[in-house]
């Protein structure tokens, strides 16, 4: 029977929301060449995937944290899935821009949250960690008490580690990298000869090429 996180990471290959190709590569946004890309964007387009991660955040939420009074979700990928939480939580829901507005009230915080709130932020990848900890810190400049983020995927890097041990930050994640890559090669989605450059890859990413 399989784990919570094997129940994930099968999901997220099976919709292509995880795509590996250890024989060419992707390329990110950073620059990295990487064998493996990841939009978790697509599970809001499935239904059963998109209820499996949600009742799993909820699920995590009560237990780690249960007295949490706001979901934070942290723009773009992640808004979705922390309205889905907020919602079945029944409290309030905030997300934080990647930068602040360039008009208007020129909000990096977007919607109403008190000084002192109890806050969970919500994610759809970690990677580095860069992008998400910028928005921890957005939410405690305005007073928020950061209890801890959650993700959906994590690639386990030992730089995104020490970046979040460095800001003092909990992160809990519904599935990782190692659970991904030992349930690819059960099911077929690579070959035994593809685990290597996987490995590889994950030990160096900045500097790996195809």
């Amino acid at each position: 029977m399989m784990n919570k996180e094997e129940i994930i990471a099968q999901k997220l290959l099976q919709i292509k929301a995880i795509k590996l190709n250890p024989t060419n590569h992707f390329t990110w946004a950073s620059g990295w060449n990487s064998p493996i890309y990841c939009d978790n964007r697509k599970t809001l387009s499935y239904p059963e995937v998109r209820t499996i991660i949600c009742d799993s955040f909820v699920e995590r939420i009560k237990e780690l944290y249960p007295e949490v009074e706001v979901i934070a979700g942290v723009a773009t990928g992640a808004i979705a899935q922390g309205v889905l939480v907020a919602q079945q939580m029944d409290i309030p829901f905030i997300y934080v821009r990647s930068s602040a507005k360039g008009h208007g009230l020129e909000n990096l915080v977007e919607g109403e949250v008190k000084p002192g709130s109890k806050v969970v932020v919500i994610e759809d990848l970690v990677s580095t960690g860069g992008s998400s900890l910028k928005a921890v810190e957005a939410l405690r400049e305005r007073g928020c008490e950061v209890l801890g983020m959650m993700a959906i995927f994590t690639y386990g890097f030992d730089l995104a580690t020490e970046n979040f041990k460095r800001s003092d930050v909990k992160l809990d994640t519904l599935s990782n990298y190692h659970t991904l890559i030992d349930l690819a090669r059960k099911d077929d989605y690579i070959k035994e000869e593809d685990i290597n450059t996987l490995k590889e890859w994950r030990e160096a990413p900045e500097k790996w090429k195809k």
